[in-house]
């Protein structure tokens, strides 16, 4: 008996091997953020990119809006990892500190600025979840209680740390925005961070 070649099923499909839907669909969204930016995500093109029907992503996303705020919150969680780690290396001065900070956060947005762009819109967005919302807070409340913290130190003025924050977080996303519209290298950013969190914490009257 003459046996007939085996068909390779097609792409929409072909039995769903990943285990993660979600997880897969996410990473294969982040990948067409970086590559084509927002305007090209598509829950159909998901789909045929991971190999699952056209409806599989419904299951997790209920439209673009969905997708977006997932993939922002995914942003902010590892961000916020990221954040948590720097601020709890012990033995550092208040500078020390912050320097870890700036450098995590940097980091961060020099390895994926199109995410970062999408996390700052998402989160001013109306509509976007109270999840993100609360992700977007534990961000900012890295910087602000290691200020209300050097605060109570007598380390730094007193004042609203949350104010403080704002300044401090306003200055490194500057460097990222720069950086992201190639007006500053991303290797000298990060080479003088030390620098610029020195000036950032003393100011530019002479000492």
């Amino acid at each position: 008996m003459v046996r007939m070649p085996r068909m390779s099923p097609s792409p929409t499909n072909r039995p769903y091997h990943h285990g993660d839907l979600r997880a897969a669909l996410l990473k294969s969204a982040e990948r067409t953020l970086r590559e084509k930016g927002a305007g090209a995500l598509s829950l159909r093109e998901l789909a045929r990119d991971v190999g699952v029907s056209h409806a599989a992503p419904g299951r997790h996303f209920k439209d673009k809006q969905a997708l977006m705020d997932a993939l922002a919150l995914d942003g902010y969680e590892r961000l916020n990892r990221a954040l948590g780690s720097a601020a709890g290396q012990p033995g550092l001065s208040f500078e020390g500190r912050m320097a870890a900070l700036a450098r995590a956060y940097l980091g961060f947005a020099v390895e994926n600025p199109e995410l970062l762009e999408l996390m700052f819109t998402r989160k001013h967005d109306p509509d976007s979840s109270a999840q993100l919302a609360a992700a977007v807070d534990e961000s900012l409340g890295s910087f602000t209680r290691m200020i209300a913290d050097a605060q109570e130190r007598g380390e730094i003025v007193a004042g609203d740390p949350e104010r403080i924050t704002m300044i401090a977080a306003a200055s490194l996303h500057g460097l990222a925005a720069l950086i992201a519209a190639c007006a500053l290298d991303a290797e000298d950013a990060m080479n003088g961070l030390d620098e610029h969190v020195h000036l950032l914490l003393h100011g530019l009257t002479p000492r």
